[in-house]
């Protein structure tokens, strides 16, 4: 790989940019150990993109002309600057609190956690000794802290070797989904990917209208950041002082939301999110009206089941009706690139040439990564003890869902990174069929390994898809080759998965797991309930939940229909998918960026819009830079103080 530049045709990752990659992404993991395990001051690997990435961005932007000025072998381009980038957001998100933290807790917990009145200690020998390590003491450690202080690396290697295949496995069979999904999103329908949009303004590789100066020169841009800073320097001064007048983070209605049914809309808060108005002003207004209206439409079903007397704990089941939707629409995302699928099976048996222009790889390869990827996934599962029938089910409902993330990330920009019904992949299994079904001759080790596995349902993992498919819309648009992109994201995961494994590890030997700030590994609390069921008596089929499952289906066909028949059809069906996964946090700041962008589409025309575009992205890289950045750091090492002022971007 050799140094390009900035005027070069289509450029290729160059050694400089991995190992510098490589090198920011391990003191990013040093970051993150403090600011979230250590001292637990915010969450950075939850924001989307992630905050080191922004903060590796920032950096390099920063060093660029200084470098520059050391001779021609110190230049960097634009394209090494968001190859690091795009490595860094996506080596560091596995380090976060919904990948491998998640992953440790559901692994920990029966061990740990077992005691005689609740006979967790039944199900350890349903979990084989190659997916956890079982020597005495190594598992009460993790949470107590290693007498020498380091980590037993010998009792953990085994294990450790054996999941990073599971990892990289599936998520190399999401890369091969990218890349057969990638001419359709990109080319054909050309999906706009709104947060993409941020990292290549800054690096100014957007041709700016007429008379509109660049990204950091623009002083519209400037406006927005300062609100951004200005909101989050008032929050953060009042956690140091006291006295300082705040807006605070969100503004609370369930104190007036009191008695019956007016309490079935809990809970009910208007969240102040600077990065989800930022990215949604360059959401479709089609996009973010649905979700708000949904939402609302959500609240208002609740209310009148209450009236009507059906008091079913969880009514109006918003993420039943969500994973409904969410398997609809991953079923109809395949239909639609059918052509393509079916393409690529015939080139299997074709053996044709080099890849189609802008593809990272024969498609032909993609198809059969991906089949044999969701085959060693299965064949995982059922080798660690699990029924074929429920490990195809379960990991093909988890590919559905975050083939559908990917989409979201592509068309809507969402910057959430828990945006997917919790829990549901796993749920919809359990309450449509009930327990009985997935219990062998009266034993549990089913159900004890699905629970094992909830981290692909409750956290984040497969959210990281949209990492992949903005990398290869940033190869796209940054003129890089796409198989270097591709062998891009295969090496940061692979190096993510190290500084993971490292940096979670070690303050947890060195420390103990519960003598830390946040007094366990992250996922305890949810490990007690899914470890629940394998132990518990049979639990018959709910059958309200699986209908609120099935009217998600319904009425997503509905919206579809709608969409395709009737033209200015105003509802979406992702908007209502989106809205009941997790419609709290957006509705409010998509209802603001909605109404500003149809008056001003309405009055002022698309030349304001675009003008005023770089004031919300200045908005969303605002609040990334100071309660991410800034924040972040200081809390990193900071007191109880940065506590009172924690900022989750999830």
């Amino acid at each position: 790989m050799k140094p390009d530049n900035d005027q070069a045709g289509e450029q290729g990752l160059t050694w400089r940019a991995l190992l510098l990659a490589c090198g920011l992404t391990f003191l990013c993991g040093f970051w993150v150990r403090q600011a979230e395990i250590v001292y637990l001051a915010t969450q950075v690997t939850e924001s989307v993109p992630a905050i080191p990435a922004v903060a590796a961005l920032i950096l390099l932007i920063l060093l660029k002309p200084l470098l520059a000025r050391l001779g021609r072998a110190w230049r960097l381009s634009r394209v090494e600057i968001l190859s690091v980038y795009c490595f860094v957001a996506i080596g560091i998100s596995i380090s976060g609190v919904g990948v491998v933290r998640f992953w440790l807790a559901l692994l920990g917990y029966p061990f740990y956690y077992a005691r005689p009145e609740n006979r967790l200690a039944t199900l350890q020998q349903y979990l084989p000794g190659w997916l956890v390590p079982k020597e005495p003491g190594v598992m009460f450690q993790l949470y107590e802290g290693s007498p020498s202080g380091h980590v037993p690396w010998g009792a953990w290697a085994v294990p450790l070797l054996v999941w990073s295949g599971f990892f990289l496995t599936m998520w190399v069979g999401m890369l091969c989904t990218m890349v057969l999904v990638r001419k359709r999103w990109i080319e054909e329908e050309r999906l706009l990917y709104p947060i993409v949009q941020l990292p290549l303004e800054m690096v100014h590789l957007r041709e700016q209208p007429p008379g509109q100066p660049p990204f950091f020169r623009d002083k519209v841009m400037w406006v927005g950041f300062g609100l951004a800073f200005a909101y989050n320097a008032l929050n953060m001064a009042n956690a140091l002082w006291p006295s300082v007048p705040t807006v605070g983070r969100m503004y609370d209605l369930n104190s007036y939301l009191r008695g019956r049914p007016w309490n079935t809309m809990w809970p009910f808060q208007i969240w102040y999110r600077p990065e989800l108005i930022g990215f949604g002003f360059l959401v479709s207004t089609e996009m973010t009206f649905s979700i708000w209206f949904f939402f609302v439409l959500s609240k208002i079903e609740g209310i009148l089941m209450s009236v009507w007397g059906f008091d079913r704990a969880g009514a109006p089941f918003e993420q039943e009706q969500s994973i409904g939707a969410y398997i609809l629409l991953g079923l109809w995302l395949l239909w639609a690139v059918r052509r393509h699928l079916a393409q690529a099976a015939r080139e299997i048996f074709a053996r044709r040439g080099p890849p189609e222009p802008g593809e990272a790889f024969p498609r032909r390869w993609a198809l059969l990564g991906l089949a044999l990827s969701f085959a060693a996934l299965c064949a995982f599962c059922r080798i660690a003890g699990m029924m074929l029938w429920v490990a195809v089910a379960y990991l093909g409902i988890v590919m559905l869902v975050a083939l559908v993330s990917a989409r979201i990330r592509a068309e809507a920009g969402v910057p959430l990174i828990w945006l997917f019904p919790f829990y549901q992949q796993r749920k919809v299994l359990l309450y449509t069929l009930g327990t009985n079904a997935f219990l062998s001759g009266a034993l549990p080790g089913t159900l004890t390994l699905l629970a094992l596995l909830t981290f692909l349902s409750r956290g984040f993992f497969p959210a990281l898809i949209g990492y992949q498919a903005e990398g290869l819309k940033l190869a796209r648009e940054a003129r890089m080759k796409p198989r270097h992109m591709a062998a891009l994201i295969v090496i940061a995961l692979v190096v993510g998965l190290f500084v993971a494994f490292y940096f979670t590890l070690t303050p947890y030997y060195r420390h103990g797991a519960v003598h830390l700030r946040d007094r366990g590994i992250w996922g305890s609390w949810f490990a007690s309930e899914v470890y629940a069921s394998p132990l518990s008596a049979p639990q018959r089929a709910d059958p309200y939940r699986t209908a609120a499952t099935a009217w998600g289906v319904l009425f997503t066909a509905l919206l579809m229909l709608g969409r395709r028949s009737l033209v200015g059809f105003p509802f979406h069906p992702f908007g209502y998918a989106v809205a009941t996964a997790f419609g709290t946090l957006l509705a409010p700041s998509f209802f603001v960026v909605w109404l500003i962008k149809s008056l001003l589409l309405k009055f002022a025309g698309i030349r304001l819009y675009r003008r005023v575009i770089p004031l919300f992205l200045g908005l969303a890289l605002g609040h990334f830079f100071t309660a991410g950045v800034i924040w972040g750091l200081l809390g990193a090492y900071g007191g109880e103080a940065f506590r009172s002022y924690s900022v989750w971007f999830g």
